[in-house]
């Protein structure tokens, strides 16, 4: 399962909900006419009755849901499409599924742990890195070209250009 958006809130009073997306365009998920909803792995397959795009979020309404006590109990739930069911990335491009859990290492083999999660921020993508060398402390990795040297998916690690003071 890749990980597309996340259940907000509910959305007026007959079941619709609020979906957080975390596509690279508002719409995309739209383009699925059945979500997978949970997390941590525990998933349920929901059939989208209608969506929209409604200001900078999605409103939907799934097949089951009528009732706003309902669409509540939504509530932080992941929404979810299954790999095979997404294209293929360009040359170049990654899903951010794909960087999760990826080892990040710089010019100067030191290791600023792995991918915990990607943010969306308005300028670029940056890199959430946690765990290297004992440390706990977060290290932001913009996910940009002067930053980034390579990923290498197969050998699950991202090298860096970037030191290990910032």
């Amino acid at each position: 399962m890749v990980v597309m958006g996340r259940v907000t809130a509910p959305f007026g009073v007959k079941g619709w909900v609020k979906i957080y997306a975390l596509t690279a365009q508002l719409g995309n998920l739209l383009d699925y006419p059945v979500w997978w909803l949970g997390h941590d792995g525990d998933w349920r397959e929901m059939r989208v009755a209608a969506a929209k795009v409604h200001g900078n979020t999605l409103v939907a309404q799934l097949a089951g849901i009528e009732e706003r006590e309902a669409a509540v109990a939504l509530k932080g739930l992941e929404v979810a499409v299954p790999r095979e069911q997404l294209p293929g990335a360009a040359e170049g491009e990654f899903y951010w599924a794909d960087l999760i859990g990826l080892r990040v290492v710089n010019r100067d083999a030191h290791e600023f742990g792995r991918v915990v999660r990607v943010m969306q921020t308005g300028a670029n993508d940056v890199l959430v890195v946690a765990g290297g060398n004992g440390n706990e402390r977060e290290t932001l990795i913009p996910f940009i070209a002067g930053a980034i040297r390579q990923v290498d998916l197969a050998a699950g690690v991202i090298s860096v250009d970037w030191g290990r003071d910032f």
